[in-house]
């Protein structure tokens, strides 16, 4: 189970939370999709995911050279009301709140 320390630092990114956004829609997307749509490099992509996965929030799938992340499916129900909440937030209230 994720710590509510382990949680928020995940969170406490803009564009770790971005992609977390874009995941929370259920779907699998890869690094070079979250890249496009985030204006990242490959390797800075790769390194915010990896903390997404860490803490949890997050699986992935090897396909073939990519590498497809979507939301865990497994999250205790507390972990997704809060980033449920974060992500309902204002852009400007969550700037504010990180």
């Amino acid at each position: 189970m994720i710590t509510p320390v382990e949680l928020m630092s995940a969170l406490a990114d803009a564009t770790r939370l971005a992609a977390l956004r874009m995941v929370w829609d259920g779907q699998e997307h890869c690094v070079c999709e979250l890249m496009k749509a985030l204006g990242a490099t490959q390797s800075r992509m790769s390194r915010h995911m990896a903390v997404l996965k860490v803490a949890g929030l997050v699986v992935d799938r090897r396909d073939a050279q990519w590498v497809r992340y979507r939301r865990n499916p497994r999250l205790d129900s507390r972990v997704v009301a809060v980033i449920e909440a974060v992500l309902a937030l204002p852009a400007n209230q969550r700037r504010d709140a990180a």
